[in-house]
């Protein structure tokens, strides 16, 4: 089986993570984001990828490479322009084969593409789309389906006395070679809006499924991502690794303070006596976490240098930041790769700090 993933995207929302880093090669735990969706695919048969890149794909080339370590080809179409979804798909045209896969490369998920791409050949489908249920239906565009699956209708953010359904698209879907030919060539075609509407009725099929989805876009999503793969709530390869304890520790790590589980503590890592980790926390390669400091529910990426007495929880550190003693970094703040911070600052209330930047000692006291 073939899929072609849509990575053309800039990663605005997940800034300043994605400022020096392309969106699918940022780190999610312990490997690049796209890693998870690359590993997913192949366990339910995929071994051909095209990736369809915009920003900084050759930084995405780099980390990645031809697939082979990951026991799949891995092949790049590079948009010139953005050309939305379709426009996208329309590109990677001659490298497709009569059925393949589309998805969208934000995504983490363990839904069952072999049960997907099963009642696609059932029912004779042209195009069916992976949809899982919301809690909140009037948040989103809706997905309406008859009894025999076949999409009847779309219904954006319905009001709350008229909602029909609860599932959303979880972009994955199968498809068939020929609804190409809808698709005009070098133009921006969005394939939700421009191409779905003119294939219901004609061999447009829904797949609900009660399998984990999140859309990896924003830094609460992020950590949210990050806490429930290393607490098992979605199928990764992770998990293997945390074992039966939810704890992995390199070997090559010092830690002389506590660690709580669910945790992974990678090599090079020193935890000095009297700090405290986890639960829920991820430290990359070579970060330092001094004495009597707490992190909690975060993320601090390679070569983080954290102080003595910091209180770090509900944040991402990028790498090779350093933080001065007694700093507090919480509520969602995010820092971006370098950035530098003295002592006695506190940092919340979803503050992004950009790349480089440097900030004296109690420049910032929310």
């Amino acid at each position: 089986m073939q899929a072609v993933i849509l990575v053309g995207g800039q990663g605005t929302r997940l800034r300043p993570l994605t400022s020096t880093v392309p969106k699918p090669v940022v780190r999610l735990v312990d490997r690049p984001l796209i890693a998870f969706m690359l590993e997913w695919l192949r366990r339910h048969g995929v071994e051909d990828v095209i990736m369809s890149c915009g920003f900084l794909a050759d930084g995405v080339r780099s980390v990645l490479g031809d697939g082979s370590q990951l026991g799949i080809r891995l092949r790049f179409v590079e948009e010139p322009e953005p050309l939305g979804t379709a426009g996208a798909l329309k590109l990677a045209e001659p490298l497709l084969d009569e059925r393949f896969l589309m998805l969208n490369g934000d995504v983490l998920t363990d839904i069952d593409l072999t049960a997907q791409i099963a009642q696609h050949e059932a029912t004779g489908a042209r195009a069916t789309l992976a949809l899982v249920p919301v809690a909140d239906p009037t948040a989103y565009g809706l997905v309406v389906l008859r009894e025999d699956g076949s999409v009847r209708d779309f219904v954006e953010k319905p009001s709350s006395d008229s909602i029909e359904s609860n599932l959303i698209s979880a972009g994955a879907y199968v498809l068939e070679r020929e609804i190409l030919e809808l698709v005009a060539p070098e133009r921006n075609v969005s394939i939700e809006r421009e191409v779905w509407p003119l294939l219901i009725d004609d061999g447009l099929y829904g797949f609900p499924s009660e399998s984990y989805w999140l859309d990896i876009g924003t830094p609460a999503r992020y950590l949210q991502g990050t806490f429930d793969i290393i607490e098992g709530n979605v199928d990764t390869a992770v998990r293997e690794r945390l074992g039966s304890n939810w704890l992995a520790i390199d070997e090559g790590a010092q830690v002389l303070g506590r660690v709580i589980p669910p945790a992974v503590i990678e090599r090079g890592v020193r935890v000095a006596a009297g700090a405290h980790v986890g639960s829920l926390a991820v430290l990359a390669e070579d970060v330092c976490v001094g004495a009597g400091a707490t992190v909690e529910r975060a993320v601090v990426l390679q070569g983080t240098q954290i102080g003595e007495g910091c209180e770090l929880r509900d944040c991402i550190l990028g790498g090779g930041c350093h933080v001065g003693a007694g700093t507090k970094i919480t509520g969602g703040a995010v820092l971006g790769d370098g950035v530098k911070v003295g002592a006695h600052n506190v940092i919340t209330r979803g503050a992004r700090i950009f790349p480089g930047v440097e900030l004296p000692d109690r420049a910032i006291e929310f």
